[in-house]
């Protein structure tokens, strides 16, 4: 059986990182961290509700950030706007297939991705799906990995509409589902940051 930090009296801050000793049996006293004062627990209060309501609102964000114009090119007076996907395909059809694979990574499937990935690692502490703690933390720190690219497109949409502003010549607008793309992109990360993954491990000890 592994020998966790909880087992022998040590608690992580959430705030500061330090370790501190606590109690082994539960007691109705908060007890505070000696670097920074913030409460002490064993583990991160109320992880998994923090993380499914992130990740049930950035599934329901999903939809308009998909199905709604995130972008608009008008060259000289005339423009149709686009979602991510007919984004995609038109890059592709104009031979641009590198952009249009990056494109479809960073705004399609990185998100998905991101998502799938947390709702499975809750199901696996609430409803013990057979996965190893080793697999999970992989995934774990998978998401975490790719979090860092889930706003490429949200900053190629802002260079192109403060680089091209040139009247009814050339223009670029963003649209709504810009909004609520970026909202999906905060969310998942919030709902990757509330999952407390040492919640994997206790569950060789339940």
């Amino acid at each position: 059986m592994t020998i966790t930090a909880r087992d022998r009296g040590l608690a992580r801050c959430e705030a500061c990182a330090k370790l501190s000793r606590l109690p082994l049996k539960n007691t109705q006293e908060t007890r505070h961290c000696p670097r920074c004062n913030s409460a002490l627990s064993y583990r991160r209060p109320l992880s998994l509700q923090f993380s499914w309501a992130y990740t049930l609102a950035a599934t329901v964000l999903l939809i308009p950030a998909n199905f709604l114009p995130i972008l608009t090119v008008v060259s000289f007076g005339q423009g149709d706007p686009d979602t991510i996907m007919s984004g995609v395909v038109k890059l592709w059809e104009s031979e641009l297939q590198l952009v249009a694979a990056v494109v479809f990574i960073a705004s399609i499937a990185v998100p998905v991705a991101k998502l799938v990935i947390i709702v499975i690692l809750m199901l696996v502490v609430q409803v013990r799906l057979p996965l190893s703690k080793q697999q999970c933390t992989i995934l774990y720190r998978f998401i975490h990995f790719i979090g860092r690219w889930s706003m490429l497109d949200l900053f190629m949409i802002s260079i192109l509409v403060t680089l091209v502003h040139m009247g009814n010549i050339a223009n670029v607008e963003s649209g709504p589902a810009a909004t609520a793309f970026a909202a999906v992109v905060v969310l998942t990360l919030f709902a990757a940051n509330s999952f407390d993954p040492r919640l994997l491990w206790d569950l060789d000890h339940d």
